[in-house]
């Protein structure tokens, strides 16, 4: 059991290395994990793909200062069932030097 925590570890590891050292990798890897926000059922993917970002570029304390939120608050915020306000999430998104944009999506016919 011990080797599978290891595992997992060092997975989570060296993605967050992945992220800091390739900014357009760190992007799209966040773009594609924020489209799971839209769905209930897969929010939590996307917020942790921040946090695994925040971690990335600062680590969780500094954007927390950044973001001008407590660190406690961010790791709620952040977690599997966390549900950040919009202002929240900008301050999070411009802490690790990213913006929310928005592209056209799937329109209904009225």
């Amino acid at each position: 059991m011990n080797k599978k925590v290891a595992a997992a570890v060092s997975h989570h590891e060296r993605e967050v290395a992945e992220l800091r050292a390739d900014r357009e990798l760190a992007v799209e890897y966040l773009k594609a994990a924020m489209e799971s926000l839209d769905d209930p059922d897969d929010r939590a993917a996307g917020l942790l793909a921040l946090r695994t970002v925040a971690e990335a570029y600062g680590g969780l304390g500094a954007v927390a200062a950044e973001a001008g939120i407590s660190r406690e608050s961010l790791y709620r915020t952040l977690s599997a069932k966390g549900n950040p306000t919009l202002k929240t999430l900008l301050a999070v998104l411009r802490a690790v030097g990213m913006k929310l944009s928005v592209e056209p999506g799937q329109h209904a016919a009225a």
